[in-house]
């Protein structure tokens, strides 16, 4: 015999709308009450339709998750796993489910957004990336289509919820923490100038080199891939200068992981040598020959509090554009020693 919602209620002892509510995740139901309906519900074996529910309340129960590129790169960094794991988590507890949107380039990427939403797939979008052109966010902000960005949108920064670190105080910190073990020549390994963090963490850098009166240097700036290969590539070209850096600021650490690779090539030791230095702080960094020296931006948090953003504009809908920030901290390892 099927287990109906009349049935719950009566079990719970409360209305047919209140299990309906709670099925929907109503905010205004008391916690108390959840626990005795969906304990009700787990006793019975009743299972919702999804299906017939998402009909009735124009409701796909699902979050977006756009990609900054074809998924055979993102995921060779552990970046985007961590942070998935943590907008995975918070979209369990309110009971939605991910529909992750890659592409082989940007206008793949680009379409498979607007499919996202003109056949209403999703409820709304997580963008893990942003650029200075963002074709992506300007789609969604004049579809006012309901989306977080995981970054700091270059345009209608104060119109739109992000979710970020200070990335021009954490590249500022952990230059400054090179400068304050004796180093000058500090280079800096950066991405691709088009992404706003990238251009953050640049001006922190800086910043800090003008606040210890260094002179900054053209030569000592490099922008490849977030991949070990664009750390290897790197290296080459800064080390083949005529006088190269004593260390590096690395935006990512799987290619502070190439940096390291290619000056053990090299027969450079790290720190004896050179001192590296990098962002992330995901597992590789403390597994790494020797373990770096990381900026932990809290990834899991970054994810977490993006579908938290999300999930609250999609019960509220007169929530105004929220900016968070979340702290940093430079975790010191072996890789960064004072200048010799």
């Amino acid at each position: 015999m099927t287990v109906t919602i009349k049935d719950v209620a009566k079990l719970a002892g409360v209305a047919p709308s209140t299990v309906s509510r709670v099925i929907a995740n109503n905010p205004r139901i008391s916690d108390s009450t959840k626990k005795k309906v969906r304990d009700a519900m787990d006793y019975l074996g009743y299972h919702p339709n999804i299906n017939a529910r998402s009909l009735a309340a124009r409701s796909t129960q699902a979050l977006g998750l756009v990609m900054p590129s074809s998924a055979d790169k993102a995921f060779q960094n552990p970046f985007f796993p961590e942070v998935i794991r943590g907008i995975s988590t918070k979209a369990h507890e309110k009971g939605f489910a991910l529909y992750i949107s890659t592409g082989m380039n940007e206008a793949e990427i680009f379409d498979g957004v607007v499919e996202m939403v003109q056949g209403r797939r999703v409820d709304g979008i997580i963008l893990l990336s942003t650029s200075m052109d963002d074709k992506i966010v300007e789609y969604l902000y004049s579809s006012h289509f309901p989306f977080t960005v995981v970054g700091k949108p270059y345009k209608y920064e104060n119109k739109i919820s992000h979710v970020d670190n200070d990335n021009y105080r954490a590249a500022g910190e952990l230059t400054k923490h090179l400068i304050d073990l004796g180093h000058e020549r500090i280079a800096f390994i950066g991405g691709s100038l088009n992404l706003v963090m990238t251009t953050d963490r640049l001006l922190g850098y800086e910043r800090a080199l003008r606040n210890a009166n260094i002179p900054f240097r053209e030569d000592y700036i490099v922008h490849e891939e977030f991949l070990k290969e664009g750390g290897s590539g790197a290296v080459e070209a800064l080390m083949a200068l005529a006088e190269p850096p004593t260390a590096f600021v690395v935006m990512d650490d799987l290619m502070a992981l190439g940096v390291l690779g290619m000056l053990s090539e090299k027969g450079i030791s790290v720190p004896d040598d050179v001192s590296v230095v990098s962002f992330n702080n995901v597992m590789l960094a403390e597994l790494s020959n020797p373990p770096l020296t990381s900026v932990d931006i809290n990834i899991f948090q970054l994810g977490y509090r993006a579908a938290d953003c999300l999930l609250d504009t999609l019960e509220n809908e007169d929530k105004k554009p929220e900016r968070i920030i979340i702290p940093h901290k430079i975790i010191d390892r072996m890789s960064s020693a004072p200048y010799r």
